[in-house]
C-alpha cells in the first residue's frame, strides 16, 4: 500500500534538518506519542546522518486482530539515512513480525517555509487479512507523523 504524507515547517531545510537529526527531538516526539521505551542514536555521516528510533510501542486500542499479531506492546525500529540535509531513506519494522514500511524522506525549500515529504511503501504479509492490516499500519504512521510535526512545530519556536 502506498503511502504519502507532507509536512510543513515555517523555516529553512536546514534548520528543519537539524531538528530531525536531534535525537533530543526524537526522544520529545517519543514522550509525546506516550511510547512505552525509546533509544534513538544519531551517526553523522558525511553531510547526512543515519538515525535509528527502537521504541516499544503500547498496542491498546488496536483491532484484535491487529493485537493478536502485535501483543500488548510491540517493538518498532526506525531506520533514517539521510544522504544530506535534503533526502534519505527511510525503512520501519517490527522485528518478529511480517511488516515493513520503506521509502524516502525528502526536505524542499518552499519559500521560507519547508515541505518534509514522506513516501512509502507498506507491507504486511498475513494471508486475506494483509490489506486491513497495511490500512492499519498507515494509519498509526499518519497519526505519528502528525504528532512529530506538532512537536516539531512547537521545537522550532524554542520549545525545547
Amino acid at each position: 500500500m502506498r503511502y504519502s504524507r507532507e509536512l510543513a515547517y515555517d523555516a529553512a531545510p536546514d534548520e528543519v534538518f537539524a531538528m530531525l537529526a536531534d535525537p533530543a527531538f526524537r526522544e520529545k516526539v517519543a514522550a509525546a506519542q506516550q511510547v512505552v521505551s525509546v533509544a534513538v542514536t544519531a551517526t553523522p555521516a558525511g553531510t547526512g546522518v543515519h538515525l535509528v528510533i527502537d521504541q516499544v510501542q503500547n498496542t491498546a486500542g488496536l483491532p484484535a486482530i491487529a493485537k493478536k499479531i502485535a501483543g500488548d506492546t510491540t517493538q518498532a525500529v526506525v531506520r533514517e539515512e539521510w544522504s544530506g540535509p535534503a533526502s534519505g531513506t527511510i525503512e520501519i519494522t517490527a522485528p518478529g513480525k511480517p511488516t515493513r514500511a520503506a521509502g524516502t524522506v525528502t526536505l524542499v525549500a518552499d519559500g521560507a517555509s519547508t515541505k518534509h515529504v514522506v513516501d512509502l511503501e507498506v507491507t504486511v504479509k498475513v494471508p486475506l487479512v494483509g490489506g486491513k492490516l497495511e490500512k492499519l499500519m498507515t494509519d498509526n504512521i499518519d497519526a505519528g507523523l502528525s504528532v512529530e510535526h506538532s512537536v516539531g512545530v512547537a521545537w522550532l519556536k524554542g520549545d525545547r
